[in-house]
């Protein structure tokens, strides 16, 4: 880590201790200090600063010198992916192990009705790069849904459908099995918008009911893998990941 000013996000990010995103909150709460003064937004800053949080001095030297780590998780239906829930439901960060000196980080999110593959990082900066729909990481799904599946209703999820954000479509769309009731696909695309699957089956008057991901970028959730446990990725896909 350089001892050149960078920006505060940026630096907290980098030293594993939150998202760019988490930071900015913390910073227009109030919580972050710098040598003394309440942090603005914009606000510069190096690693031998004294930087607080909630009183609280980071040691941001001492975390960017901790080794990149990243762990697969299998999420199970009815887990939040954040760190506290004011309804008090479980949270994805309450299984992971305990870190010193720094923070996991939740490389995207999955709601409360999606299970499955779930990345986390001590490395802010990857978090924020893998996350950013300008690097455009495929996500796989395994999808279920009410109701049988058209030629046409693929065709038009393929091309493309209007949603209130903006149009939205799947890259790919695999029929695994038709029911008289229901269809399971697989789907991929490279964005990480909110509920995004489930508003784009909904377009097309298809609700979905089981939703879980299989596979981000080249990390795919390993079949052994049971819900609710964690593995430590491989080094080599750490380094693909962060190529």
């Amino acid at each position: 880590m350089t001892d050149r000013p960078q920006r505060l996000q940026k630096l907290l990010a980098d030293a594993g201790l939150g998202s760019r995103r988490e930071v900015d909150q913390w910073i227009v709460e109030g919580r972050v200090t710098v040598n003394g003064h309440v942090a603005k937004p914009g606000e510069r800053a190096t690693a031998v600063d004294e930087v607080l949080l909630d009183g609280k001095r980071l040691a941001l030297a001492h975390a960017a010198a901790l080794p990149q780590r990243v762990l697969i998780y299998n999420k199970p239906l009815g887990q939040v992916t954040t760190r506290s829930d004011p309804q008090r439901r479980p949270t994805v960060f309450g299984n992971l192990p305990k870190l010193e000196g720094s923070r996991w980080i939740a490389i995207g999110r999955l709601d409360v009705l999606t299970s499955g593959l779930l990345l986390f990082t001590t490395d802010g900066e990857l978090a924020q790069r893998l996350m950013h729909p300008s690097h455009e990481v495929e996500r796989e799904y395994r999808v279920q849904v009410r109701g049988r599946l058209t030629p046409f209703v693929v065709g038009r999820l393929l091309k493309g459908v209007e949603l209130e954000d903006g149009p939205a479509r799947f890259d790919s769309l695999t029929i695994e099995e038709r029911t008289k009731d229901s269809t399971t696909a697989r789907v991929v695309l490279h964005e990480g918008r909110n509920r995004e699957i489930r508003r784009l089956f909904g377009a097309v008057a298809h609700q979905v009911e089981q939703l879980a991901r299989v596979r981000y970028g080249p990390v795919e959730l390993p079949d052994d893998l049971p819900p609710g446990a964690w593995r430590e990725l491989p080094q080599v896909l750490v380094d693909r990941l962060a190529g």
